[in-house]
């Protein structure tokens, strides 16, 4: 009997996806081999892109409080020429959610410092802060096991 490997949701920038709001990636070869020695198999997500932002895009942020806030309402994302784009990164959220839930995906190892992707640090106010960014706070939320990575790391073998 031949094990699968199991899918993990991993911020298509990581993976080389030239999907960051400056159109770049921050591919991580060293979570490529991470992965590949867990028996983990990366599914792409980029959760801006998949809410309908383009690439490139303007940088946004979480304006005042933070993803938690953002998730109830009570806070929006926008861009310094003040567009309000919460609605593409709820949607993005959503769609991330789902993905784990249609794949049954447990973990995501997502880019840190994104107002999407960061788990322990996002932008918030236009600058960097602990806390979440609302992909994250929304796949903590569903239970999935969320661990940020910083990016650009090269391969170990």
């Amino acid at each position: 009997m031949t094990s699968h490997p199991r899918q993990v949701l991993v911020s298509a920038c990581l993976l080389g996806r030239e999907c960051r709001y400056d159109g770049r990636h921050n591919h991580d070869r060293a979570l490529e081999d991470e992965l590949r020695a867990r028996g983990e198999q990366a599914v792409p997500f980029c959760p801006e892109e998949a809410g309908g932002l383009p690439t490139p895009r303007p940088a946004a942020w979480i304006e005042a409080v933070g993803a938690e806030a953002v998730l109830d309402g009570a806070d929006r994302l926008i861009t310094a020429q003040d567009e309000d784009v919460t609605e593409a990164f709820l949607l993005g959220a959503s769609l991330a959610a789902e993905e784990c839930r249609t794949h049954q995906i447990t973990r995501a190892y997502l880019k840190e410092r994104s107002p999407s992707c960061g788990v322990c640090c996002t932008h918030v106010g236009g600058q960097a802060v602990e806390g979440p960014g609302v992909t994250a706070a929304r796949l903590a939320r569903q239970g999935v096991e969320v661990i940020g990575i910083e990016g650009r790391r090269s391969s170990k073998t």
